[in-house]
């Protein structure tokens, strides 16, 4: 199935290191990393713009790159659930009108806290109302917490709203429950934490074209700092921007080390269907619809060759069973 609509404009995405311009201050500013915009970052979007609409003003989000788990443990392996330009592309469809992207350095790191509330959060930001979930924390070695945010927040002048946590079948939204579901290889319990599809976003790179020779061509698509969920075949979705939309076209992609050609090197490989179009270096986004097989090894090549024409008929069938609404 494929199906275009435009990207979104999406919202304005600053440095944090600039004054914002007159018409975004005064605005309600959600607080936080927003990996992935699941559901609980979503319940301060909504908050903030609640509190934001008595005064026709804007919701702009501050959030800060790289993750700063990166920062401190520069060695962890990939972990994030939305690239830089997903986030926002997400924040934005979730009411942000603008994103600021603080740099996350040793300098900003070594912030104390109650400089982050006066030099950040009300001379750069000139916020109205901050919104933070209830384990927020900030300043150097993470001494600010919720409590002295509402102390700052009452001695200075700034709106202070913390959201209590969000839940699910009695379990609290987490990025940290999400990365288990993935790397179980359970998608849809994925989207449902994180209200939708969760995507690999990344260019399409020269592979060794061996799809091709039998007759099942692949986009090699870079994984970035994404994280990896289990190794295997999924039925996918797959995007490009084609005359200004992004068109949609159903998929499936193996995600693993290819052991049957003795590779060492991860590879995320999307064959979509009925299409013949030259994908090099585009940009794709891949959203995961489900979860088909594990990575396995064939004793040769038409085993292999069987394999994946059952795994394409199996992402086709699940494509089928899609509903209306489900994302496309």
């Amino acid at each position: 199935m494929s199906t275009g609509s435009p990207p979104a404009a999406g919202p304005l995405v600053l440095d944090g290191t600039a004054s914002l311009p007159a018409p975004l201050r005064g605005a309600a500013v959600p607080l936080g990393n927003f990996d992935g915009v699941h559901r609980g970052h979503q319940a301060l979007l909504t908050q903030s713009a609640a509190l934001a609409a008595p005064h026709q003003a804007p919701v702009v989000v501050l959030t800060f790159e790289p993750h700063p788990r990166t920062f401190f443990v520069p060695d962890t392996a990939p972990f994030r659930l939305t690239s830089a330009a997903a986030k926002a592309r997400l924040l934005g469809q979730y009411g942000a009108a603008a994103v600021v992207v603080q740099r996350f350095d040793a300098a900003f790191a070594a912030v104390p806290a109650e400089d982050f509330v006066r030099r950040v959060l009300i001379d750069s930001l000139g916020a109205r109302h901050v919104v933070c979930g209830y384990d927020f924390t900030f300043g150097a070695h993470r001494s600010g917490n919720v409590d002295l945010l509402q102390r700052l927040g009452e001695r200075l002048g700034l709106g202070v709203t913390v959201v209590p946590p969000v839940t699910f079948e009695g379990e609290i939204y987490s990025s940290t429950r999400i990365r288990e579901a993935l790397r179980g290889g359970a998608v849809v319990r994925a989207a449902e934490l994180l209200g939708h599809a969760w995507e690999i976003e990344g260019t399409v790179e020269q592979g060794d074209q061996r799809g091709r020779t039998i007759g099942f061509p692949t986009a090699n698509v870079a994984l970035g700092e994404h994280l990896r969920p289990r190794f295997g075949v999924y039925a996918v979705q797959a995007a490009v921007e084609e005359n200004g939309a992004w068109v949609w076209r159903d998929a499936v992609a193996n995600l693993g080390r290819r052991p049957t050609f003795g590779k060492i090197a991860e590879n995320f490989e999307v064959h979509v269907f009925d299409f013949a179009g030259d994908l090099y270096g585009l940009n794709m986004r891949v959203r995961f619809i489900d979860f088909i097989r594990a990575e396995m090894k064939f004793a040769g090549l038409d085993q292999l060759k069987a394999q994946i024409a059952a795994d394409g008929e199996a992402a086709r069938r699940i494509h089928a069973q899609l509903l209306p609404s489900a994302p496309h």
